[in-house]
């Protein structure tokens, strides 16, 4: 099993057995605002360390996003094979680069 099922059986477990001073179930208190504005931090966050090109941080910021990320999945309650089925899927598809409008090449 690897650590992104680890992690969402973690939060799963901790969404149906709360725990006293656990940031996951603070989390789940608070609701889904609270949850996607972390989302939404976690991502800023990310893209300036990205940006610093600091892999280190950037990495650090990239795994704080994936479990936000995860803990939103767990509270919408969506199993994380529909995340995988979706990968899989687009991985097979060849040929499949979207045509854009030119403003959209400009951003």
């Amino acid at each position: 099993m690897d650590s992104i099922e680890r992690l969402y059986e973690v939060i799963t477990h901790r969404r149906t057995h709360p725990q006293e001073k656990s940031y996951t179930c603070y989390l789940f208190d608070q609701g889904l605002d609270k949850i996607c504005k972390k989302i939404g931090e976690e991502s800023a966050e990310t893209i300036i360390a990205a940006k610093n090109g600091i892999q280190d941080d950037t990495v650090g910021e990239i795994a704080d996003l994936f479990y936000h990320v995860l803990v939103m999945m767990v509270d919408q309650g969506i199993p994380l094979s529909a995340l995988d089925d979706v990968l899989t899927e687009r991985s097979a598809k060849i040929g499949n680069l979207k045509t854009f409008h030119q403003v959209d090449h400009d951003s």
